[in-house]
């Protein structure tokens, strides 16, 4: 199976160098890797350069976006640019992050995955971030949660999706949609990926609203959204989270934010939120 990457990066020259070299050391090579810079002031073009020199699968273009750096849109729109240089060979497309270090059989356990059940459209491994001398889950979702830094997508399932949405929210949308339209979203548990830089380290104060905005544009509606920044804020210990989500929701309604998601597709996307909230529900009145 040919994988095609796209790895949009902005001033990553701290992480950037251990991310190639975890590619490069793969058991299974990707097919073609594009690396985004995005207004980069660094040494990131020349880490680039290096590894382009001695790998022809790893290529690079260049693009000057706004400097502020936003989650969902700016990253989104880097990966688009990377993919225009892509043909449609392919059969995994993934828009990986530069912050990242990937365990050697990656990609073979990945190919592995899709091949054995084709109904599988997305897959990817955990995340762990360093804590003192220890590397432990990077714990802001489950572990059945592909997450966007280390996410393959089959060529069909991609396509089905409508690929990824440009807004903060497409790594949690994209999920939802694969299973309307029939395909599953796998984890193998067993792949530990190194974030080097962990979750909204560098977002600005500007994207503090944008949780919320981003339960909006999937349709969550009010109760959804507050149980959900709910378990968002817990999860962080940061009640500023809770109270920011819910003033980003209702400032998108206000404005009235294009959705990102049919009324239909929101619908089973509600339907699948709740039953899985009652799930848990249940599980927990069980062990009680």
């Amino acid at each position: 199976m040919k994988i095609y990457l796209v790895i949009p990066a902005h001033n990553e020259e701290a992480y950037l160098t251990k991310m190639l070299q975890s590619l490069v050391d793969q058991s299974i090579l990707p097919s073609k890797v594009i690396i985004v810079n995005d207004n980069s002031t660094d040494n990131t073009q020349t880490i680039i350069d290096n590894f382009s020199k001695n790998y022809s699968f790893i290529q690079s273009i260049t693009i000057f976006s706004e400097k502020t750096h936003l989650p969902g849109s700016k990253v989104i729109n880097a990966f688009y640019k990377g993919f225009e240089e892509l043909d449609n060979a392919y059969n995994l497309i993934g828009k990986f992050d530069a912050d990242i270090e990937l365990p050697k059989t990656y990609f073979e356990k990945m190919i592995s995955l899709f091949k054995e059940d084709p109904s599988v459209g997305i897959a990817g491994g955990n995340l762990y971030i360093k804590k003192e001398s220890d590397w432990i889950y990077e714990d802001i979702s489950e572990k059945n949660k592909v997450r966007g830094p280390i996410k393959l997508y089959r060529k069909e399932c991609f396509k089905s999706i409508g690929g990824l949405k440009k807004a903060i929210g497409w790594d949690t949308v994209d999920g939802f949609l694969a299973q309307y339209y029939g395909w599953k979203t796998v984890t193998d548990p067993s792949l530990h990926v190194l974030h080097l830089k962990p979750t909204g380290a560098i977002y600005t104060k500007a994207a503090k609203f944008k949780q919320g905005e981003a339960f909006y544009k999937m349709r969550y509606g009010i109760i959804l959204t507050q149980i959900a920044a709910a378990k968002l804020a817990f999860k962080k210990r940061n009640l500023s989270i809770f109270i920011n989500s819910i003033i980003g929701y209702i400032k998108a309604k206000k404005e009235k934010l294009d959705f990102i998601v049919t009324k239909e597709e929101g619908k089973f996307i509600r339907n699948l939120r709740w039953k899985g909230i009652k799930k848990k529900f249940y599980s927990l009145i069980t062990l009680l």
